[in-house]
């Protein structure tokens, strides 16, 4: 038997469930350099106010819909490897998704790679910081290759006759992705082969050797044999590398072709599986009798590379502030639409304070992160080489080490969506610890802090006078520099408290240049929360007194709710 059942007012069934509201938007379609306040006024300050425009420009570009899509694409389609083709041909070819080469073309014609080299003037560091601050946050994996090709020039220069073959390739403004010899190409990339499985960061204990073909010494031609267990960016044109010559470890460059046309005899074993990086591929591989060519003195090799290293650190204090200021931007922007319990989140004490809190580390790492670009654009001047030489290590670990709790914090003000994978908040957080670890882990930077003070006495006393500038500026800061200088007067067990002592260091110096630079309601609030509070605290835990509303204010980036 048949029942009908008969519609009745009130029981007809819609296909919408629920009323959609109370959700949060993609922060998308906004200026990044605009609306970044902290941004613009260091572009001012440290020198390189004739780059506004420009940078206003490229903003708007870093911070549209369809580019910040392309960071999303480089990360979702993840770099192959190909080691042999169908034919059975060695090519050790990694294929990568065109988001990335997309990435990669604007960091090249934008100069990321090279302004300071080609284009020399007052700011032109501080410029290329800010660019490369903006780009890092749209995608950090592209970078490594970036930052490796910037930093190349310095050791290039020590073997002119190199520099002049590859110097206008590695600094001209074309992107050519082709895997072909040097001589087909109008731009090339370099990357850097140190690390191997027995030594890591203790590359003195490298084992491949590397044999003279016939003179030896700078400028000579080698073959390597040996291993490299961290190569990142495996389809460079040439390598910085490090090998045993009888004399010691020494420095080569080495191109993947051969001046004949045939593939040079480094393999690619396979690509590392990170948790984080992923648009960038990183290998193991092997040499094999690979052709390459001194680069400086023999046996001077760590000396003659460390110029590159102290680059790379530089970058990675960029793309850490980098990320720090796109996680506080996720969370801001989420938290200025977001409502819960009757009222807006970044409305509410408690979330003020956290949000508060993220935006005030975010903006002490770019602030000392543009200090340092400026140092750089000024090395002829004795006290500016000092603070690069010290302060790169100190920056490099301080900033690095705070990124990855800082990422976790924004992506808990989110919530449940930011866990999600298609937000940007995970890739965000596996992010996070890449710049901690490479170019030197935590522990090497403090030990490089300390090897700095004991060869150059002089780099502490760069350190303080930079510091002293704010000297009767604030009462917690004077008290804060007076007991570490203190400290730093009995180095007998330095190694044991290195951390100690830089964490200090860092904190001086990030609250120093906010108390003369930053608003009141910036470097009050810093002073407060990082000098004068005791102990180790989670964010969120500000003192009373903070202008959360102001802070908020100032580091809110504005997208479109839509």
């Amino acid at each position: 038997m048949n029942t009908r059942i008969e519609a009745t007012p009130g029981s007809i069934y819609l296909a919408e469930t629920h009323q959609v509201e109370n959700l949060s938007t993609d922060l998308v379609d906004y200026n990044m350099y605009g609306q970044d306040r902290a941004l613009n006024e260091a572009v001012q300050r440290e020198g390189a106010a004739w780059a506004h425009s420009e940078l206003g420009t490229f903003g708007q570009l870093t911070g549209s819909a369809d580019y910040l899509e392309q960071g999303r694409l480089a990360n979702k389609f993840i770099p192959e490897l190909d080691s042999h083709d169908r034919f059975g041909k060695r090519i050790d070819l990694v294929s990568f998704h065109p988001a990335y080469h997309q990435l990669m073309k604007t960091a090249i014609e934008h100069g990321l790679h090279s302004s300071p080299w080609t284009e020399p003037r007052a700011g032109a560091h501080v410029a290329r910081a800010a660019r490369t601050y903006l780009h890092n946050q749209v995608e950090a994996g592209h970078g490594c290759p970036i930052t490796m090709t910037f930093a190349s020039v310095p050791t290039l220069r020590l073997q002119p006759d190199l520099l002049d073959v590859w110097g206008p390739k590695v600094m001209a403004r074309v992107y050519d992705p082709r895997n072909v010899p040097i001589e087909q190409k109008q731009g090339v990339t370099i990357g850097m082969a140190m690390t191997e499985k027995q030594g890591g960061s203790d590359v003195r204990t490298n084992s491949t050797r590397a044999y003279p073909i016939g003179a030896s010494g700078p400028g000579q031609t080698y073959e390597l044999v040996g291993h490299k267990y961290f190569v990142s960016a495996p389809m460079c044109d040439a390598f910085l590398v490090l090998a045993q010559t009888h004399v010691g470890l020494s420095c080569f460059l080495l191109p993947r072709w051969r001046p004949d046309g045939s593939k040079n005899a480094m393999q690619v074993l396979r690509l590392k599986k990170k948790m984080g990086n992923a648009s960038n591929a990183s290998s193991e591989t092997e040499l094999r009798g690979a052709l390459a060519w001194m680069v400086g003195e023999e046996g001077r090799g760590v000396r003659n590379i460390i110029e590159m290293v102290s680059m790379t650190r530089f970058d990675c204090m960029i793309g850490s502030s980098a990320g720090m200021r796109m996680a506080a931007s996720q969370a801001l922007h989420h938290c200025s639409v977001r409502s819960a319990f009757g009222k807006v989140l970044n409305q509410q004490p408690l979330m003020q304070n956290v949000l508060t809190d993220l935006a005030l580390e975010s903006e002490a790492a770019l602030t000392l992160t543009m200090r340092i670009a400026r140092a750089m654009d000024h090395r002829h001047v004795e006290q500016e080489d000092l603070l690069v030489r010290l302060v790169t290590a100190v920056g490099k670990y301080w900033i690095c080490k705070r990124t990855p709790n800082h990422a976790y914090e924004a992506m808990e003000c989110i919530g449940g969506s930011g866990v999600m994978e298609d937000s940007m908040m995970p890739r965000l957080y596996r992010e996070a610890p890449v710049n901690t670890i490479w170019e030197g882990s935590g522990n090497v930077q403090c030990l490089d802090v300390l090897r700095a003070i004991s060869k150059t006495p002089a780099v502490l006393d760069a350190f303080f006078a930079e510091v002293g500038q704010a000297r009767g500026a604030n009462a917690a800061l004077d008290r804060y520099v007076a007991g570490l200088v203190s400290e730093m007067k009995d180095l007998h067990d330095a190694e044991y408290r290195a951390r100690d002592l830089v964490d200090r260091m860092a904190l001086s110096l990030q609250a120093s240049l906010l108390v003369r630079h930053a608003p009141s309601f910036v470097s009050d609030a810093f002073c407060q929360s990082r000098l004068q509070q005791t102990g180790h605290h989670n964010y969120g835990s500000l003192p009373r007194g903070v202008d959360c509303a102001a802070i908020l204010a100032r580091a809110t980036p504005k997208g479109t709710h839509a």
